[in-house]
């Protein structure tokens, strides 16, 4: 599945705006916007768009997906678009002061991922591959243009929304990803003392990676980063599996913030 590398912005059209000027301002080409959001005959004319649109835009730098903040935004429809949550976003941008307090024009790291569609996608198979649901993925991608519910186009780029729970986001692995001993897995965890928990688990219930411990770069309150190597304590017998991260009460152990990364063998 062609996961597209990169840093990532999503845009709101202003007033004024053209493609150049957007392209300029973000390290981007006018090519490469028109491409990514279908700016092309048959669904609209070259070059055209308008105040609200959201635009995915893409240049070389590292890859990971920002949010540029326009008018009317706030975390709590930023969390709904990126199926995640407030406290989660507020956490992984150390910029902002107060949860309340967003500015135009900041950027902020959303979890998220940019897939390009491919022939014979449709819209259940990508959510499906990804482990979301189609709900999620219509709605990380409202206010697109060239988007629609119905019919995809090759080329295409869609914002997918990264597995998260309140307290924990994995960055990498991508879902739907090739995974082997020695791959990173990352980002950032909320936790007592910053002690989280991973394992592996393939399709046919075998636990390739027993209950391992995660030391992340910070404790509760505070969200701390977390990247460490995958180590497998036995071969996978399927081809697909689950990577868990997640924590433990400590009130009675059970298993508390789950993420749930689709995996490939």
């Amino acid at each position: 599945m062609p996961i597209v590398n990169g840093m990532h912005y999503v845009y709101t059209v202003q007033p004024g705006d053209t493609l150049y000027s957007i392209a300029l301002r973000l390290g981007s080409s006018v090519t490469d916007i028109e491409s990514a959001n279908a700016l092309y005959p048959p669904f609209t004319d070259p070059g055209l768009i308008f105040p609200g649109q959201l635009l995915l835009v893409t240049n070389p730098g590292t890859t990971q997906t920002n949010h540029i903040v326009a008018t009317g935004d706030n975390l709590y429809r930023l969390a709904q678009r990126y199926s995640t949550t407030v406290d989660l976003l507020f956490g992984i941008n150390p910029q902002l002061p107060d949860p309340g307090l967003i500015y135009v024009n900041q950027r902020l790291l959303v979890p998220a991922f940019v897939y390009q569609v491919e022939s014979g996608d449709t819209l259940n198979r990508i959510a499906a591959w990804f482990g979301l649901s189609l709900s999620a993925l219509l709605q990380a991608n409202e206010q697109r243009p060239g988007f629609s519910p119905d019919v995809i186009f090759p080329g295409y780029r869609l914002l997918i929304p990264l597995p998260s729970s309140r307290n924990i986001v994995v960055f990498r692995p991508f879902p739907g990803t090739r995974i082997s001993r020695g791959t990173i897995f990352s980002r950032f965890a909320r936790a007592f003392e910053g002690a989280i928990l991973y394992k592996i688990v393939d399709a046919a219930g075998t636990t390739v990676t027993s209950e391992s411990p995660i030391q992340a770069s910070a404790g509760g309150p505070s969200f701390g980063s977390y990247s460490l190597p995958i180590t497998f304590n036995r071969n996978p017998s399927a081809q697909t599996g689950e990577l868990w991260v997640y924590a433990r009460s400590a009130k009675d152990g059970s298993i508390v913030d789950l993420v749930k990364v689709r995996v490939l063998f």
